[in-house]
């Protein structure tokens, strides 16, 4: 058996070809397939691809669209020219570390899913297995990247950190205590590489269309989905229609002949948060229920099977990570490398007193919620407002439960789902 310490270290051999063509009735897509020039432990330049695919011993390429429009049903798809990850070229591996692997450049491009929502604001996202672990917007791309990390620190580690400004000083600081994969941004400011590339095998990628980010939230691209049996799935990508307060609905429903409606209309804070949440959803993995709170991710639950369910999870979530948030910062620990049972039990108090930060904050639900029991899961938590789908028979329940709960929970609806499998 092979160790497995060597398979991670190991650059495989693909024997996908270089070129590659789909063709979709008369209209053809051209592909080619990416590689990079990067020297390996021993410093010989190996120019090769992805390093292997989701696992060590599954063969793996990116391809870039080289040529090709493709226009079905009326709907327009994304065009040559518009590469971000599909295009990083041996220039843009500012550092390459080693030759990146699936996930890495996967959980880049899920970031980008998310922040090309984003861009009115400095902001941050750090990713995980193809999931966002937090994510921030604030004043400064040094501020949204620190409550980013502080939102789920544990999770972080070991991710891709994906920024949509240039990466300053005051951020490439903090980034250098932590151990990320990767580190993705339009640009980096005068001094922050020789800070980063201390970490020898950091991926240092600058991807100069981020700042072009936002003009991708309207085009779509084919998603393909591969069967066991060899089959494939075609759809349209989705497209997040919710930009502003004038996309969101407050929650109103009719039932047996009579309207139910939310009583409490949200606070401009509430609002920012909901459209915040939703851009967030568009990169979550289905079942999924997340807690915001100005604009920084709170708790995030992802891919369960039951909405309820999801919902607890991202709440015990939010109060592990709140504690262990204010364990570190008052003692440079994580919270299960303290021992004293008196400082255990404060810590354990002051998350509780706090709410784990939930007090006040949004629940975000990709998809409708069928019985009020997951509402009630949030109303307990303390939010103070919910922003999903809307269309359940049983919205009404959901409305009664909010309009019922001391304070009054507002609550709005988009008008679409965001699953993503």
């Amino acid at each position: 058996m092979e160790d497995l310490k060597q398979q991670y270290k190991k650059v495989m051999d693909d024997h996908f070809p270089d070129e590659m063509t789909i063709s979709f009735g008369h209209q053809t897509l051209q592909y080619k397939k990416k590689s990079w020039k990067i020297p390996d432990s021993s410093g010989a330049v190996v120019e090769k691809g992805l390093r292997y695919g989701e696992n060590p011993g599954q063969e793996a390429a990116l391809y870039e669209l080289c040529s090709g429009n493709l226009e079905l049903g009326g709907c327009k798809f994304i065009q040559p020219g518009y590469s971000l990850v599909s295009g990083i070229s041996d220039e843009n591996m500012i550092q390459a570390g080693k030759h990146p692997g699936k996930i890495n450049l996967t959980d880049v491009d899920n970031a980008l899913n998310i922040l090309k929502f984003l861009m009115n604001k400095p902001t941050c996202a750090i990713m995980k297995h193809n999931n966002p672990s937090g994510v921030a917007t604030d004043a400064t791309i040094s501020d949204a990247y620190h409550r980013a990390d502080m939102a789920d620190r544990i999770a972080a580690f070991g991710g891709a950190a994906v920024f949509n400004r240039p990466v300053d000083i005051q951020a490439a600081e903090m980034i250098s205590e932590n151990y990320l994969e990767v580190v993705a941004a339009p640009d980096f400011e005068p001094g922050v590489i020789d800070m980063l590339a201390r970490r020898k095998n950091l991926r240092i990628l600058s991807i100069p269309r981020i700042d072009k980010l936002e003009q991708y939230s309207e085009l779509k691209f084919v998603d393909f989905k591969s069967l066991i049996d060899g089959g494939i799935i075609v759809q349209q990508s989705p497209v997040n229609t919710v930009k502003s307060a004038a996309d969101l609905k407050l929650a109103e429903t009719n039932y047996k002949g009579t309207r139910y409606f939310i009583e409490r209309h949200p606070t401009p804070r509430e609002i920012e948060d909901m459209i915040f949440g939703w851009a967030v959803e568009q990169g979550v993995t289905s079942n999924s229920v997340i807690y915001v709170k100005n604009g920084c991710t709170v708790g995030i639950g992802t891919g369960e099977q039951d909405r309820v369910g999801v919902a607890e999870l991202a709440a015990i979530k939010a109060h592990v990570k709140y504690r262990d948030r204010i364990c570190f910062e008052r003692y440079k620990k994580a919270y299960n490398e303290i021992v004293d049972l008196e400082i255990k039990s404060e810590l354990e108090h002051e998350t509780n007193e706090a709410g784990a930060g939930l007090f006040n904050s949004t629940m975000v639900s990709d998809a409708f919620f069928p019985f009020r029991d997951g509402v009630e899961v949030g109303i307990n938590a303390g939010i103070s407002a919910i922003v999903h789908p809307g269309g359940s028979d049983r919205d009404y329940d959901s409305i009664q439960a909010c309009n019922e709960a001391k304070p009054q929970v507002t609550m709005m609806f988009t008008g679409q789902r965001a699953f993503r499998h």
